[in-house]
Protein backbone atom coordinates (compact mmCIF):
# COMPACT_ATOMS: atom_id res chain seq x y z
CA UNK A 1 0.00 0.00 0.00
CA UNK A 2 1.06 3.16 -0.67
CA UNK A 3 2.42 5.89 1.80
CA UNK A 4 0.22 8.46 1.80
CA UNK A 5 1.19 10.23 5.08
CA UNK A 6 4.86 10.37 5.80
CA UNK A 7 7.95 11.38 3.57
CA UNK A 8 7.23 9.13 0.60
CA UNK A 9 8.16 11.64 -2.13
CA UNK A 10 5.21 9.43 -4.07
CA UNK A 11 2.54 9.90 -1.90
CA UNK A 12 0.73 12.02 -4.48
CA UNK A 13 0.49 9.69 -6.97
CA UNK A 14 -2.79 7.77 -6.03
CA UNK A 15 -3.76 11.03 -2.98
CA UNK A 16 -7.47 11.94 -2.46
CA UNK A 17 -6.85 15.92 -2.32
CA UNK A 18 -9.78 18.59 -1.14
CA UNK A 19 -10.20 21.52 -2.68
CA UNK A 20 -10.64 24.43 0.05
CA UNK A 21 -12.52 26.95 -2.00
CA UNK A 22 -10.91 29.71 1.37
CA UNK A 23 -14.19 32.60 0.98
CA UNK A 24 -16.58 29.63 1.68
CA UNK A 25 -15.15 27.11 3.74
CA UNK A 26 -15.69 28.31 6.91
CA UNK A 27 -15.88 31.97 8.34
CA UNK A 28 -14.26 32.16 11.75
CA UNK A 29 -14.39 35.99 12.86
CA UNK A 30 -18.21 36.33 11.29
CA UNK A 31 -17.52 38.94 8.80
CA UNK A 32 -18.66 36.70 5.82
CA UNK A 33 -16.18 35.68 4.43
CA UNK A 34 -14.30 32.56 5.01
CA UNK A 35 -10.84 32.80 5.95
CA UNK A 36 -7.82 30.79 7.31
CA UNK A 37 -8.57 30.63 11.19
CA UNK A 38 -11.80 28.94 9.85
CA UNK A 39 -10.53 26.36 7.89
CA UNK A 40 -7.80 25.57 10.20
CA UNK A 41 -10.84 24.69 12.93
CA UNK A 42 -12.10 22.50 10.66
CA UNK A 43 -9.58 20.40 9.33
CA UNK A 44 -10.78 17.83 11.89
CA UNK A 45 -13.35 17.54 9.13
CA UNK A 46 -11.10 16.39 6.07
CA UNK A 47 -8.78 14.15 8.65
CA UNK A 48 -12.43 12.41 9.59
CA UNK A 49 -13.14 12.37 5.96
CA UNK A 50 -10.12 10.28 5.24
CA UNK A 51 -8.72 12.37 2.64
CA UNK A 52 -4.79 12.77 2.03
CA UNK A 53 -4.51 16.94 0.94
CA UNK A 54 -6.08 19.70 0.83
CA UNK A 55 -5.80 22.48 -1.79
CA UNK A 56 -6.05 26.20 -0.77
CA UNK A 57 -7.46 28.34 -3.38
CA UNK A 58 -5.78 31.97 -3.37
CA UNK A 59 -6.25 33.36 -0.38
CA UNK A 60 -3.49 36.41 -0.94
CA UNK A 61 -3.98 39.75 -0.81
CA UNK A 62 -6.60 40.47 -3.63
CA UNK A 63 -9.36 43.03 -4.73
CA UNK A 64 -11.45 39.61 -5.47
CA UNK A 65 -11.84 40.93 -9.07
CA UNK A 66 -12.27 37.08 -9.47
CA UNK A 67 -12.52 35.74 -6.59
CA UNK A 68 -8.70 35.34 -5.51
CA UNK A 69 -7.37 34.57 -8.76
CA UNK A 70 -6.12 38.62 -9.38
CA UNK A 71 -2.72 38.73 -6.45
CA UNK A 72 -1.98 41.76 -5.14
CA UNK A 73 1.56 40.33 -3.49
CA UNK A 74 2.07 36.49 -3.70
CA UNK A 75 3.64 36.26 -0.31
CA UNK A 76 0.94 37.62 1.73
CA UNK A 77 -2.54 36.44 3.49
CA UNK A 78 -5.16 38.43 2.31
CA UNK A 79 -6.19 40.65 5.35
CA UNK A 80 -9.71 39.55 5.57
CA UNK A 81 -8.43 36.02 5.50
CA UNK A 82 -6.17 36.55 7.99
CA UNK A 83 -2.33 36.42 8.33
CA UNK A 84 1.17 34.66 7.52
CA UNK A 85 0.88 33.60 11.44
CA UNK A 86 -2.40 31.89 10.88
CA UNK A 87 -1.13 30.34 7.35
CA UNK A 88 1.98 28.84 9.39
CA UNK A 89 -0.68 27.62 12.42
CA UNK A 90 -3.28 26.06 9.43
CA UNK A 91 0.37 24.22 8.18
CA UNK A 92 1.14 22.93 11.42
CA UNK A 93 -2.33 22.00 12.27
CA UNK A 94 -2.55 20.33 8.99
CA UNK A 95 0.73 18.16 9.19
CA UNK A 96 -0.22 17.20 12.69
CA UNK A 97 -3.01 15.61 11.64
CA UNK A 98 -1.30 13.87 8.49
CA UNK A 99 -2.87 16.31 6.03
CA UNK A 100 -0.21 17.74 3.11
CA UNK A 101 -1.38 21.70 2.11
CA UNK A 102 -0.95 22.45 -1.71
CA UNK A 103 -1.52 25.83 -2.40
CA UNK A 104 -2.96 27.71 -5.67
CA UNK A 105 0.01 29.67 -7.67
CA UNK A 106 -1.40 32.23 -10.12
CA UNK A 107 1.72 32.82 -12.60
CA UNK A 108 -0.27 33.75 -15.60
CA UNK A 109 -1.52 37.42 -14.60
CA UNK A 110 -1.43 39.53 -11.47
CA UNK A 111 -3.59 42.17 -9.79
CA UNK A 112 -3.65 45.50 -11.84
CA UNK A 113 -3.15 46.80 -7.72
CA UNK A 114 0.13 44.46 -7.71
CA UNK A 115 3.09 46.93 -6.79
CA UNK A 116 4.96 45.96 -10.33
CA UNK A 117 1.79 46.79 -12.52
CA UNK A 118 1.52 50.53 -10.46
CA UNK A 119 5.02 50.89 -11.37
CA UNK A 120 4.13 50.20 -14.67
CA UNK A 121 1.27 52.27 -14.89
CA UNK A 122 3.09 55.29 -13.72
CA UNK A 123 6.36 54.60 -16.04
CA UNK A 124 6.65 56.03 -19.60
CA UNK A 125 5.94 53.33 -23.03
CA UNK A 126 9.21 51.55 -23.23
CA UNK A 127 10.31 51.51 -19.53
CA UNK A 128 11.70 48.72 -17.82
CA UNK A 129 8.85 48.94 -15.94
CA UNK A 130 6.34 47.95 -18.63
CA UNK A 131 8.88 44.89 -19.62
CA UNK A 132 7.37 42.87 -17.01
CA UNK A 133 4.00 42.95 -19.05
CA UNK A 134 2.65 42.85 -22.12
CA UNK A 135 2.10 46.69 -23.33
CA UNK A 136 1.91 47.34 -26.81
CA UNK A 137 0.97 50.59 -29.12
CA UNK A 138 -2.59 50.41 -30.60
CA UNK A 139 -3.84 50.17 -34.36
CA UNK A 140 -5.04 52.52 -36.64
CA UNK A 141 -4.16 56.21 -37.10
CA UNK A 142 -3.89 57.19 -33.20
CA UNK A 143 -3.40 53.64 -31.89
CA UNK A 144 -7.11 53.60 -31.02
CA UNK A 145 -7.36 50.05 -31.57
CA UNK A 146 -6.48 46.97 -29.90
CA UNK A 147 -3.01 45.36 -30.59
CA UNK A 148 -4.90 42.28 -31.79
CA UNK A 149 -8.57 40.45 -32.00
CA UNK A 150 -7.44 38.57 -28.95
CA UNK A 151 -10.45 37.84 -26.88
CA UNK A 152 -10.55 37.49 -22.94
CA UNK A 153 -11.62 34.10 -21.61
CA UNK A 154 -14.31 35.96 -20.44
CA UNK A 155 -15.28 37.86 -22.71
CA UNK A 156 -14.37 41.01 -25.05
CA UNK A 157 -11.55 42.08 -25.98
CA UNK A 158 -7.72 41.06 -24.05
CA UNK A 159 -6.98 44.24 -24.27
CA UNK A 160 -7.32 47.27 -22.04
CA UNK A 161 -5.98 50.91 -23.23
CA UNK A 162 -4.28 52.90 -20.58
CA UNK A 163 -3.99 56.93 -20.47
CA UNK A 164 -0.63 57.54 -22.46
CA UNK A 165 -2.91 55.57 -25.38
CA UNK A 166 -0.97 52.09 -25.24
CA UNK A 167 -2.97 48.81 -24.17
CA UNK A 168 -1.91 46.07 -21.95
CA UNK A 169 -2.91 42.58 -22.37
CA UNK A 170 -5.35 40.44 -20.17
CA UNK A 171 -6.40 37.40 -20.77
CA UNK A 172 -9.43 37.35 -18.23
CA UNK A 173 -10.35 40.76 -16.11
CA UNK A 174 -9.09 44.03 -16.78
CA UNK A 175 -7.79 43.98 -13.51
CA UNK A 176 -5.59 41.10 -14.50
CA UNK A 177 -3.28 41.96 -16.39
CA UNK A 178 -1.00 39.26 -18.20
CA UNK A 179 2.74 39.03 -17.01
CA UNK A 180 5.41 38.66 -20.07
CA UNK A 181 7.62 35.62 -18.91
CA UNK A 182 10.25 36.62 -21.21
CA UNK A 183 11.38 38.80 -18.62
CA UNK A 184 14.18 37.14 -16.71
CA UNK A 185 13.02 39.66 -13.26
CA UNK A 186 9.25 37.65 -13.73
CA UNK A 187 11.54 34.48 -13.75
CA UNK A 188 13.39 35.36 -10.87
CA UNK A 189 10.88 36.52 -8.86
CA UNK A 190 8.66 33.40 -9.08
CA UNK A 191 11.42 31.26 -7.79
CA UNK A 192 11.47 33.13 -4.59
CA UNK A 193 7.60 32.60 -4.46
CA UNK A 194 8.48 29.19 -5.19
CA UNK A 195 10.59 28.72 -2.10
CA UNK A 196 8.86 31.20 -0.11
CA UNK A 197 6.07 28.62 0.52
CA UNK A 198 8.06 25.62 0.34
CA UNK A 199 9.61 26.84 2.87
CA UNK A 200 6.70 27.60 4.95
CA UNK A 201 5.71 24.04 4.69
CA UNK A 202 3.82 23.38 1.79
CA UNK A 203 3.61 20.09 -0.18
CA UNK A 204 2.73 21.37 -3.47
CA UNK A 205 1.54 23.45 -5.95
CA UNK A 206 -2.24 23.35 -8.25
CA UNK A 207 -0.93 25.60 -11.45
CA UNK A 208 -3.32 28.21 -12.27
CA UNK A 209 -3.57 28.85 -16.55
CA UNK A 210 -0.36 26.68 -16.84
CA UNK A 211 -1.07 26.80 -20.36
CA UNK A 212 -0.91 30.25 -21.39
CA UNK A 213 2.66 31.47 -19.06
CA UNK A 214 4.76 31.79 -22.86
CA UNK A 215 3.24 33.97 -25.76
CA UNK A 216 3.98 34.70 -29.23
CA UNK A 217 4.93 38.44 -28.73
CA UNK A 218 7.13 38.82 -32.04
CA UNK A 219 6.08 42.36 -33.21
CA UNK A 220 3.90 42.66 -35.04
CA UNK A 221 1.77 40.45 -33.07
CA UNK A 222 -0.61 37.85 -35.19
CA UNK A 223 -4.34 37.95 -34.75
CA UNK A 224 -6.23 34.49 -34.45
CA UNK A 225 -8.45 35.59 -37.27
CA UNK A 226 -11.80 35.16 -35.86
CA UNK A 227 -12.64 35.94 -32.18
CA UNK A 228 -13.50 32.59 -31.39
CA UNK A 229 -10.52 31.01 -31.91
CA UNK A 230 -9.20 33.20 -28.86
CA UNK A 231 -10.72 30.28 -26.62
CA UNK A 232 -9.33 26.73 -25.65
CA UNK A 233 -11.01 25.94 -29.03
CA UNK A 234 -8.45 27.10 -30.96
CA UNK A 235 -5.98 24.18 -29.54
CA UNK A 236 -7.81 21.60 -31.77
CA UNK A 237 -7.87 23.62 -35.21
CA UNK A 238 -4.50 25.10 -35.03
CA UNK A 239 -0.96 22.89 -35.14
CA UNK A 240 -0.14 22.13 -31.46
CA UNK A 241 2.19 24.43 -29.97
CA UNK A 242 1.74 27.31 -32.65
CA UNK A 243 -1.39 29.06 -30.25
CA UNK A 244 0.01 32.51 -29.97
CA UNK A 245 -0.80 32.18 -26.16
CA UNK A 246 -1.98 29.16 -25.74
CA UNK A 247 0.01 25.95 -24.82
CA UNK A 248 3.24 27.06 -26.60
CA UNK A 249 5.93 24.78 -26.69
CA UNK A 250 8.63 27.67 -24.99
CA UNK A 251 6.24 27.22 -21.60
CA UNK A 252 8.10 23.85 -20.60
CA UNK A 253 11.52 25.50 -20.10
CA UNK A 254 9.61 27.40 -16.69
CA UNK A 255 8.21 24.13 -15.77
CA UNK A 256 11.48 22.54 -16.05
CA UNK A 257 13.26 24.84 -13.97
CA UNK A 258 10.87 24.71 -11.31
CA UNK A 259 11.29 21.39 -11.14
CA UNK A 260 14.81 21.74 -10.01
CA UNK A 261 13.41 23.79 -6.91
CA UNK A 262 11.02 21.34 -6.43
CA UNK A 263 13.14 18.46 -5.88
CA UNK A 264 15.55 20.61 -3.51
CA UNK A 265 13.70 19.66 -0.93
CA UNK A 266 13.02 16.25 0.98
CA UNK A 267 10.36 15.20 -0.20
CA UNK A 268 10.62 17.33 -3.32
CA UNK A 269 7.30 19.67 -3.72
CA UNK A 270 4.66 17.92 -6.07
CA UNK A 271 2.85 20.30 -8.75
CA UNK A 272 -0.02 19.67 -10.57
CA UNK A 273 -0.93 21.56 -13.81
CA UNK A 274 -4.36 23.48 -14.33
CA UNK A 275 -4.03 23.09 -18.50
CA UNK A 276 -6.92 23.08 -20.69
CA UNK A 277 -5.60 21.51 -23.44
CA UNK A 278 -5.94 18.21 -25.23
CA UNK A 279 -4.08 14.17 -24.09
CA UNK A 280 -1.54 14.43 -25.82
CA UNK A 281 -0.23 17.97 -24.99
CA UNK A 282 -1.28 17.55 -21.47
CA UNK A 283 0.90 14.68 -21.01
CA UNK A 284 3.98 17.42 -21.44
CA UNK A 285 3.45 19.33 -18.40
CA UNK A 286 2.89 16.53 -16.46
CA UNK A 287 6.37 14.94 -17.38
CA UNK A 288 8.44 13.89 -14.35
CA UNK A 289 11.18 16.61 -14.82
CA UNK A 290 8.03 19.25 -15.05
CA UNK A 291 5.13 19.56 -12.88
CA UNK A 292 4.82 16.33 -12.58
CA UNK A 293 0.74 15.54 -12.68
CA UNK A 294 -1.86 17.46 -14.76
CA UNK A 295 -5.69 17.38 -14.59
CA UNK A 296 -7.61 15.77 -16.59
CA UNK A 297 -10.56 17.86 -17.85
CA UNK A 298 -11.85 15.19 -20.49
CA UNK A 299 -12.94 13.34 -17.51
CA UNK A 300 -14.69 16.08 -16.12
CA UNK A 301 -16.47 16.82 -19.18
CA UNK A 302 -17.22 13.36 -20.06
CA UNK A 303 -20.82 12.59 -20.04
CA UNK A 304 -22.73 10.20 -18.19
CA UNK A 305 -22.32 7.09 -20.76
CA UNK A 306 -20.49 4.09 -20.12
CA UNK A 307 -19.27 3.95 -23.79
CA UNK A 308 -17.36 7.58 -23.35
CA UNK A 309 -16.04 7.08 -20.17
CA UNK A 310 -14.29 4.31 -20.94
CA UNK A 311 -12.73 5.93 -23.79
CA UNK A 312 -11.61 8.46 -21.54
CA UNK A 313 -10.49 6.77 -18.86
CA UNK A 314 -8.31 4.80 -21.57
CA UNK A 315 -6.65 7.47 -22.94
CA UNK A 316 -6.21 9.31 -19.85
CA UNK A 317 -4.31 6.18 -18.05
CA UNK A 318 -2.35 5.84 -21.23
CA UNK A 319 -1.60 9.36 -21.14
CA UNK A 320 -0.38 9.65 -17.26
CA UNK A 321 1.93 6.56 -18.32
CA UNK A 322 3.61 7.79 -21.89
CA UNK A 323 4.21 10.94 -19.01
CA UNK A 324 5.42 8.79 -16.35
CA UNK A 325 3.12 10.92 -14.28
CA UNK A 326 -0.39 9.22 -12.32
CA UNK A 327 -3.91 9.91 -13.54
CA UNK A 328 -5.69 12.58 -12.14
CA UNK A 329 -9.73 12.06 -11.95
CA UNK A 330 -12.03 15.12 -10.67
CA UNK A 331 -15.71 15.74 -10.90
CA UNK A 332 -15.99 19.38 -9.51
CA UNK A 333 -14.34 22.73 -9.12
CA UNK A 334 -14.46 26.20 -8.60
CA UNK A 335 -15.05 26.78 -12.08
CA UNK A 336 -17.89 24.28 -13.00
CA UNK A 337 -21.48 23.40 -12.78
CA UNK A 338 -21.57 21.23 -9.25
CA UNK A 339 -21.56 17.51 -10.62
CA UNK A 340 -24.22 16.59 -8.51
CA UNK A 341 -26.42 19.00 -10.90
CA UNK A 342 -24.43 18.55 -14.41
CA UNK A 343 -24.37 15.28 -14.47
CA UNK A 344 -28.39 15.00 -14.21
CA UNK A 345 -28.44 17.33 -17.08
CA UNK A 346 -30.37 16.13 -20.59
CA UNK A 347 -26.97 15.47 -22.96
CA UNK A 348 -26.53 18.29 -24.87
CA UNK A 349 -28.19 20.93 -22.54
CA UNK A 350 -27.05 24.76 -22.81
CA UNK A 351 -25.49 25.21 -19.38
CA UNK A 352 -25.41 28.89 -19.47
CA UNK A 353 -28.82 28.83 -20.36
CA UNK A 354 -29.62 26.08 -17.93
CA UNK A 355 -28.41 29.20 -15.14
CA UNK A 356 -29.57 32.03 -16.80
CA UNK A 357 -33.15 30.04 -16.27
CA UNK A 358 -32.08 29.98 -12.40
CA UNK A 359 -32.04 25.42 -13.23
CA UNK A 360 -36.04 25.36 -13.99
CA UNK A 361 -35.25 24.88 -18.03
CA UNK A 362 -34.69 21.81 -17.38
CA UNK A 363 -36.05 21.36 -14.11
CA UNK A 364 -33.27 18.73 -12.43
CA UNK A 365 -34.61 16.60 -9.42
CA UNK A 366 -32.50 16.22 -6.77
CA UNK A 367 -32.85 13.18 -5.19
CA UNK A 368 -31.75 11.31 -8.51
CA UNK A 369 -29.15 13.88 -9.23
CA UNK A 370 -27.65 13.09 -5.88
CA UNK A 371 -28.16 8.80 -6.91
CA UNK A 372 -26.28 9.83 -9.89
CA UNK A 373 -23.45 12.23 -7.80
CA UNK A 374 -23.12 8.95 -5.33
CA UNK A 375 -22.47 6.68 -8.31
CA UNK A 376 -19.61 8.72 -10.16
CA UNK A 377 -18.19 9.54 -7.01
CA UNK A 378 -17.03 6.12 -6.03
CA UNK A 379 -16.53 5.17 -10.18
CA UNK A 380 -13.64 7.74 -9.63
CA UNK A 381 -12.18 7.05 -6.66
CA UNK A 382 -11.78 3.54 -7.56
CA UNK A 383 -9.58 4.53 -10.37
CA UNK A 384 -5.83 4.10 -10.50
CA UNK A 385 -4.26 7.84 -9.62
CA UNK A 386 -4.95 10.54 -7.80
CA UNK A 387 -8.79 11.89 -7.20
CA UNK A 388 -9.86 15.95 -6.63
CA UNK A 389 -12.92 16.19 -4.58
CA UNK A 390 -14.04 19.94 -4.30
CA UNK A 391 -15.62 21.08 -1.16
CA UNK A 392 -19.21 20.09 -0.56
CA UNK A 393 -19.13 17.27 -3.13
CA UNK A 394 -19.26 14.77 0.17
CA UNK A 395 -22.12 16.20 1.15
CA UNK A 396 -23.32 16.07 -2.39
CA UNK A 397 -24.44 19.63 -2.31
CA UNK A 398 -25.97 20.50 -6.07
CA UNK A 399 -25.50 23.91 -7.78
CA UNK A 400 -27.10 26.65 -6.77
CA UNK A 401 -28.14 27.77 -9.93
CA UNK A 402 -31.39 30.64 -8.77
CA UNK A 403 -28.94 32.92 -6.88
CA UNK A 404 -30.44 36.26 -8.05
CA UNK A 405 -28.52 38.94 -9.75
CA UNK A 406 -27.84 40.93 -7.26
CA UNK A 407 -25.63 38.56 -5.53
CA UNK A 408 -23.51 37.43 -8.17
CA UNK A 409 -19.66 38.18 -8.02
CA UNK A 410 -17.82 36.14 -10.53
CA UNK A 411 -16.52 39.32 -13.16
CA UNK A 412 -18.07 36.76 -15.87
CA UNK A 413 -21.71 38.44 -15.37
CA UNK A 414 -20.87 41.63 -15.95
CA UNK A 415 -17.76 41.51 -18.92
CA UNK A 416 -20.34 39.34 -20.72
CA UNK A 417 -22.70 41.88 -20.74
CA UNK A 418 -25.15 39.51 -18.20
CA UNK A 419 -25.10 37.23 -20.71
CA UNK A 420 -22.98 34.52 -19.35
CA UNK A 421 -24.12 34.10 -14.77
CA UNK A 422 -21.04 32.53 -13.85
CA UNK A 423 -19.48 30.01 -11.29
CA UNK A 424 -21.17 31.72 -8.42
CA UNK A 425 -23.80 29.18 -8.05
CA UNK A 426 -21.07 26.39 -7.27
CA UNK A 427 -18.79 28.43 -4.74
CA UNK A 428 -22.08 29.01 -2.12
CA UNK A 429 -20.35 28.83 1.27
CA UNK A 430 -20.87 25.05 3.02
CA UNK A 431 -23.35 24.46 5.20
CA UNK A 432 -22.04 23.18 8.59
CA UNK A 433 -24.96 22.92 10.64
CA UNK A 434 -29.01 22.52 10.00
CA UNK A 435 -29.94 25.63 11.64
CA UNK A 436 -28.45 29.15 12.32
CA UNK A 437 -28.27 32.54 9.80
CA UNK A 438 -25.21 30.58 7.46
CA UNK A 439 -25.89 27.10 8.85
CA UNK A 440 -22.68 26.91 10.80
CA UNK A 441 -20.44 29.22 7.91
CA UNK A 442 -19.95 31.91 10.67
CA UNK A 443 -21.71 34.26 12.98
CA UNK A 444 -22.12 37.05 10.19
CA UNK A 445 -23.90 35.45 7.45
CA UNK A 446 -22.29 34.16 3.75
CA UNK A 447 -21.28 36.07 1.23
CA UNK A 448 -22.90 34.54 -0.87
CA UNK A 449 -26.93 33.54 -0.20
CA UNK A 450 -27.38 29.95 0.89
CA UNK A 451 -31.17 28.79 -0.10
CA UNK A 452 -33.41 27.48 2.56
CA UNK A 453 -32.54 23.46 1.17
CA UNK A 454 -28.89 23.97 2.22
CA UNK A 455 -30.25 22.60 5.74
CA UNK A 456 -30.61 19.20 4.49
CA UNK A 457 -26.54 18.85 2.80
CA UNK A 458 -25.16 19.85 6.39
CA UNK A 459 -22.45 18.08 7.70
CA UNK A 460 -24.30 18.25 10.82
CA UNK A 461 -27.18 16.52 9.52
CA UNK A 462 -25.22 13.62 7.61
CA UNK A 463 -22.76 12.91 10.49
CA UNK A 464 -23.31 9.58 11.56
CA UNK A 465 -26.13 9.17 9.43
CA UNK A 466 -26.61 5.25 8.13
CA UNK A 467 -26.68 5.95 3.95
CA UNK A 468 -25.44 9.62 3.82
CA UNK A 469 -23.72 10.75 1.49
CA UNK A 470 -20.90 12.41 3.77
CA UNK A 471 -20.93 8.45 6.11
CA UNK A 472 -20.15 6.82 1.53
CA UNK A 473 -17.25 8.97 1.31
CA UNK A 474 -16.22 8.55 4.77
CA UNK A 475 -16.49 4.39 3.92
CA UNK A 476 -15.00 4.73 0.36
CA UNK A 477 -11.81 6.71 1.51
CA UNK A 478 -11.27 4.02 4.46
CA UNK A 479 -11.41 1.13 2.27
CA UNK A 480 -9.68 2.75 -0.97
CA UNK A 481 -6.47 3.03 1.40
CA UNK A 482 -6.70 -1.02 2.25
CA UNK A 483 -7.21 -1.60 -1.73
CA UNK A 484 -4.79 0.55 -3.39
CA UNK A 485 -2.65 -1.37 -5.15
CA UNK A 486 -0.61 -0.64 -8.89
CA UNK A 487 -1.87 2.32 -10.99
CA UNK A 488 -3.97 0.03 -14.12
CA UNK A 489 -6.71 -1.78 -14.63
CA UNK A 490 -8.22 -4.21 -16.45
CA UNK A 491 -11.59 -3.81 -18.11
CA UNK A 492 -13.73 -6.82 -17.99
CA UNK A 493 -14.87 -7.64 -21.94
CA UNK A 494 -18.46 -8.68 -21.23
CA UNK A 495 -19.72 -6.16 -19.37
CA UNK A 496 -23.57 -5.45 -20.28
CA UNK A 497 -24.51 -2.33 -22.14
CA UNK A 498 -24.43 0.95 -20.25
CA UNK A 499 -22.08 -0.96 -17.89
CA UNK A 500 -18.35 0.13 -16.95
CA UNK A 501 -16.52 -2.84 -15.33
CA UNK A 502 -12.97 -3.19 -14.38
CA UNK A 503 -10.44 -5.14 -12.07
CA UNK A 504 -7.96 -3.46 -10.38
CA UNK A 505 -4.46 -5.19 -9.78
CA UNK A 506 -5.21 -6.98 -6.64
CA UNK A 507 -8.15 -8.27 -7.81
CA UNK A 508 -11.04 -5.93 -6.42
CA UNK A 509 -13.85 -4.80 -9.16
CA UNK A 510 -15.90 -1.81 -9.42
CA UNK A 511 -19.06 -2.02 -11.48
CA UNK A 512 -20.63 1.09 -12.76
CA UNK A 513 -24.59 0.64 -13.97
CA UNK A 514 -25.22 3.64 -15.60
CA UNK A 515 -27.73 2.51 -18.18
CA UNK A 516 -31.55 3.18 -17.07
CA UNK A 517 -32.43 -1.17 -16.25
CA UNK A 518 -30.89 -3.37 -13.84
CA UNK A 519 -27.60 -5.25 -14.31
CA UNK A 520 -27.18 -8.49 -12.38
CA UNK A 521 -24.29 -8.40 -10.08
CA UNK A 522 -21.68 -10.62 -10.43
CA UNK A 523 -20.16 -13.22 -7.52
CA UNK A 524 -18.00 -11.36 -5.09
CA UNK A 525 -18.65 -10.06 -1.73
CA UNK A 526 -19.85 -6.53 -1.95
CA UNK A 527 -17.53 -4.10 -0.41
CA UNK A 528 -19.45 -0.95 -0.76
CA UNK A 529 -22.05 0.63 -2.87
CA UNK A 530 -23.51 3.85 -3.12
CA UNK A 531 -27.16 2.74 -3.83
CA UNK A 532 -29.15 -0.43 -2.18
CA UNK A 533 -29.05 -3.17 -3.75
CA UNK A 534 -31.85 -5.69 -4.69
CA UNK A 535 -31.88 -9.28 -5.42
CA UNK A 536 -28.50 -9.14 -6.35
CA UNK A 537 -29.03 -6.72 -9.23
CA UNK A 538 -27.44 -3.30 -9.34
CA UNK A 539 -30.07 -0.16 -10.34
CA UNK A 540 -29.47 2.35 -12.50
CA UNK A 541 -27.26 4.95 -11.56
CA UNK A 542 -25.58 2.96 -8.69
CA UNK A 543 -21.46 1.95 -8.37
CA UNK A 544 -20.43 -1.23 -6.41
CA UNK A 545 -17.15 -2.00 -5.53
CA UNK A 546 -16.85 -5.95 -5.10
CA UNK A 547 -14.07 -8.04 -3.45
Amino acid sequence: MPDLSSKDPDWWRQAVVYQVYPRSFADADGDGLGDLRGITERLGHLAALGVDALWLSPFYPSELADGGYDVADYRDVDPRLGTLDDFDALAAEAHRLGLKVIVDLVPNHTSHRHPWFREALAAAPGSRARDRYVFRDGRGPDGQFPPTDWQSVFGGSAWRQVPDGQWYLHLFTPEQPDLDWNDDEVRADFRTTLRFWSDRGVDGFRVDVAHALTKDLTDPLRDLGAPELSSEKALLTLPPGTHPFFDRDEVHAIYRDWRTIFDAYTPPRMAVAEAWVPGVRRALYARPDELGQAFNFEYLQAGWDAIELRAVITESLETARIAGASATWVLSNHDVIRHASRLSLPPGTDENAWLLGNGHEPAVDRAAGLRRARAAALLMLALPGSSYVYQGEELGLPEVADLPPEALQDPVWEQTGRTRKGRDGCRVPLPWTAEGPSFGFGAGGSWLPQPPWFAGYAVAAQDGAEGSTLELYRAALKLRRKLLQGESLTWVPDAPDGVVHFTRSDGWRCIANLSDTDVRLPPGEVLLSSAPLTDGRVGPDTTVWLG
